[in-house]
């Protein structure tokens, strides 16, 4: 089961993919020589963009809900991804790339946001001046 999973290509990626290319932004996939090898890296405007998965990443929205069968074990798995992504953030802050954390939530399912909200979020903090930034499903905010 868990070899399906994929940490590139999912399909929350494609989806944020498609819309921002069709949008005319442009930018590169998961740069080896960046700290996390990001999502999505827009140098034009120095940022990156992490496509996070809400179960992966102990988002909590509807979409995450810890399992009740070996609970110790996922947790302690969930709290070194919520680690890994804390040092992640704070190299590529350190290294002057502005970050934006968008949400499966914001892209599938239920709480999605409509494309052309979802597309004037991103523009919105692109072309803003804050370090970072989040989009979730029926929200979006810029921390910074």
């Amino acid at each position: 089961m868990m070899s399906g999973i994929r940490a590139k290509n999912t399909q929350p990626e494609m989806i944020l993919r498609r819309l921002l290319h069709r949008a005319g932004f442009r930018f590169r996939l998961h740069r080896p020589d960046l700290p996390g090898k990001p999502d999505l890296v827009l140098k034009r405007w120095r940022a990156v963009i992490h496509v996070h998965g809400c179960f992966w990443h102990s988002h909590g929205c509807h979409r995450f809900r810890l399992p009740a069968t070996n609970a110790e074990e996922w947790a302690s798995k969930l709290e070194t991804n919520r680690r890994r992504d804390t040092v992640v953030r704070a190299k590529l802050e350190q290294l002057g790339w502005r970050q934006l954390m968008v949400w499966e939530c914001a892209l599938t399912g239920r709480t999605r946001l409509a494309d052309a909200a979802l597309l004037a979020a991103l523009d919105r903090w692109l072309r803003c001046d804050e370090w970072t930034g989040e989009i979730s499903g029926n929200r979006a905010s810029g921390r910074g």
